[in-house]
């Protein structure tokens, strides 16, 4: 019997920050200090009582949690298949789900003496959270943004300087958000001293992987006692969109050991399955190492990350985060894709049939659970998670849904 699949798979990444072969923290020697200040930090507050009375007072009474896990009642009858749950994160002060973790970074930064968040973003609900937990703590804000995504995203850049936050747009490279995570890693090499990186997902070196997940798993462990309390059972699939990948393991994590529980993360696929067309990194991609880290990339015969594309701005990255690239090789989690055209069809449909307007990055997931429920029995089950809302994207849609 193949004892390493009797493990939990909840008990990783080991002591270097490896989820099986994926994950450590491949960094410059300068940066070591900094990275382990931060994990040994953390391994402290992380069961510190007095730290989660003030993280989860926040998350009730700023927040606004536990988020709801709403019966899609209309959507499931025009489907005529499973019964459609959503995760409603969109209803999270700031939009989204990155609020779970950005949170617990400003307040473990704030106990570390740090002066400055500093973090990069996509479509702007990463930033925006760092924003707002940087304002509540008093800490200095420094946001990276690729110059497509600073254009395509102009309410959230505005948003992000309202709270007072220091925009830098990128121009470099294909000037979207793995350009915006290179240049806030340039930045953080040389102010690490006196600043906090406030990674946006579930990448990154070691301890960032495990530290964004613990504090996103929040989605998993609500919606397990939520689908429980509502239908007396745990569900049959668990539907969240992948980029980075932090809504998707939060939802996903408490679930690992739930064997009956299926798991679909859903990728963007773009365009075409063409390089530079799409980000479906686990779909397309091989080993490879970025950011810090060992995970599954997109990438040339040089290894080098190639050119991506998403008309969801948080999407749009070439690598994964390494707990993704374990479960995809363990095949605990399947990953499917779906393209642009279909996350814009997902994101009309949901507006429609039930009044709610969610992120295109969570259309992905919608996309995925539209496709599959019809072919499913009434008496099962899809959790998909709405990983924020849409407002970002209302002018974005309207210039490109079909005549």
């Amino acid at each position: 019997m193949n004892t390493k699949k009797e493990k939990s798979l909840k008990t990783f990444p080991n002591a270097d920050g490896f989820f099986d072969t994926y994950g450590g923290q491949f960094i410059p020697p300068e940066l070591k200090p900094a990275f382990e200040e931060i994990e040994i930090a953390y391994e402290k507050i992380k069961d510190d009582k007095d730290f989660l009375e003030e993280y989860h007072e926040l998350l009730a009474n700023y927040v606004g949690r536990p988020s709801p896990l709403y019966f899609s009642k209309r959507l499931t009858e025009k489907l005529g298949g499973a019964k459609i749950y959503l995760k409603r994160e969109d209803l999270n002060h700031t939009g989204a789900h990155k609020i779970n973790h950005c949170l617990g970074e400003a307040l473990l930064a704030k106990k570390m003496g740090k002066k400055k968040l500093l973090a990069e973003t996509g479509a702007g609900q990463h930033g925006v959270a760092v924003a707002t937990a940087a304002a509540l703590v008093g800490l200095e804000c420094e946001i990276h943004m690729g110059a497509i995504d600073v254009l395509k995203q102009a309410p959230n850049v505005t948003r992000m300087k309202i709270l007072g936050a220091n925009v830098v747009e990128v121009t470099s490279g294909g000037r979207c958000l793995k350009d915006a995570v290179d240049s806030a890693f340039e930045a953080y090499m040389k102010e690490y001293q006196d600043t906090f990186y406030a990674i946006g997902s579930v990448v990154g070196p070691h301890p960032f992987p495990k530290m964004v997940r613990d504090f996103q798993s929040i989605i998993g462990k609500e919606a397990k006692e939520q689908i429980q309390k509502q239908e007396g059972r745990l569900p049959d699939y668990l539907i969240a969109c992948v980029g980075g990948g932090s809504n998707s393991i939060g939802l996903f994590h408490e679930f690992l050991d739930d064997r009956d529980v299926k798991m679909i993360g859903v990728e963007p696929g773009g365009k075409s399955f063409k390089p530079g067309d799409h980000a479906a990194t686990l779909t397309l991609g091989t080993p490879g190492t970025l950011h810090g880290m060992f995970t599954y990339l997109l990438q040339n015969e040089k290894n080098e990350p190639l050119s991506v594309h998403s008309v969801a701005s948080g999407l749009d990255y070439p690598a994964v985060g390494p707990n993704h690239s374990q479960l995809k090789d363990l095949k605990r989690v399947e990953y499917v894709t779906a393209n642009d055209r279909e996350a814009i069809d997902a994101f009309l449909t949901l507006s429609r049939v039930e009044g709610i307007i969610p992120a295109l990055e969570s259309s992905h997931a919608l996309a995925h659970a539209i496709k599959i429920a019809p072919k499913l029995s009434k008496d099962k089950i899809i959790i998909v998670n709405l990983s924020g809302r849409g407002d970002k994207d209302v002018d974005f849609v309207a210039e490109n849904q079909k005549s």
